[in-house]
């Protein structure tokens, strides 16, 4: 009995003498070392496809180079612009002001224009190394061939008109137009067209919208979709450039 004893005393100090040792060495390693980090990602950061790549410029578009006046702005003072791109061409003109980090080569025997950054390392410019590059193609898109959005009214009595006046709102500059919509209010809705927007409907459902300016004719296209979006049951709304929702089923208690 006593050597039973003794045999199960030297177990349990041998079983605890190694489990504080196993401890001590875990603890002693968690501070010895640094936690590592895993990211999700395992390819390395590289530089923009899409911001470097050329842009074509065609033969009727003409690219100006404007250096602009140094002002006292407020904020970060470095990041005001210094260079501003006159892009012209049959359809109208537009300027496009650069960021001092954003380097723009036009080479003018190639017809190309390609966008460079100071420090792609630098998520800032990084993110706008790509976005200077849309702008500065919808700026040469619009001047050559222009930029369309088309409205599409699906709706019982929906319809849409252009009128040179309007009873609800005051024209902002001479000569402006209208957009008139009945899409099921008690009264119609009147939108003013903004300038450099010509806005027509061949359609009693269709609005047509066109503008050199991408940024201006789309924002005007999302204002007049605001008073009557898609709705997933009967399909009814105002859609735009063919849009497409998913219909619902309808609930049947």
């Amino acid at each position: 009995m006593s050597n039973l004893l003794a045999q199960s005393c030297l177990r349990q100090f041998a079983r605890g003498s190694l489990g504080a040792g196993a401890a001590a060495a875990r603890s002693g390693a968690a501070f010895a070392l640094p936690l590592r980090t895993q990211s999700f990602s395992t390819t390395s950061p590289t530089q923009s496809r899409k911001g470097g790549a050329p842009i074509t410029v065609p033969p009727e578009v003409s690219l100006k180079f404007i250096d602009l006046p140094v002002v006292a702005a407020r904020g970060n003072a470095q990041e005001a612009p210094k260079v501003a791109i006159e892009v012209k061409g049959p359809l109208g003109e537009l300027t496009l002001r650069i960021p001092p980090f954003v380097t723009v080569e036009h080479d003018e025997a190639l017809r190309k224009a390609t966008l460079s950054v100071q420090d792609a390392e630098i998520k800032h410019q990084r993110a706008m190394w790509g976005t200077m590059r849309a702008h500065l193609q919808n700026y040469i898109l619009g001047v050559s061939e222009g930029h369309i959005c088309i409205l599409s009214m699906v709706g019982v009595g929906y319809r849409a008109m252009i009128e040179s006046t309007a009873t609800t709102v005051e024209p902002e500059f001479p000569g402006q137009q209208f957009v008139s919509l009945k899409v099921g209010y008690s009264h119609p809705i009147e939108l003013p067209i903004p300038k450099g927007v010509k806005a027509s409907t061949p359609q009693p459902t269709r609005i047509l919208l066109e503008s050199v300016d991408k940024e201006v004719v789309t924002q005007f296209a999302a204002e007049i979709r605001e008073w009557r979006k898609p709705e997933p049951y009967k399909g009814k709304g105002i859609f735009v450039n063919g849009e497409t929702i998913r219909l619902k089923a309808k609930k049947i208690r």
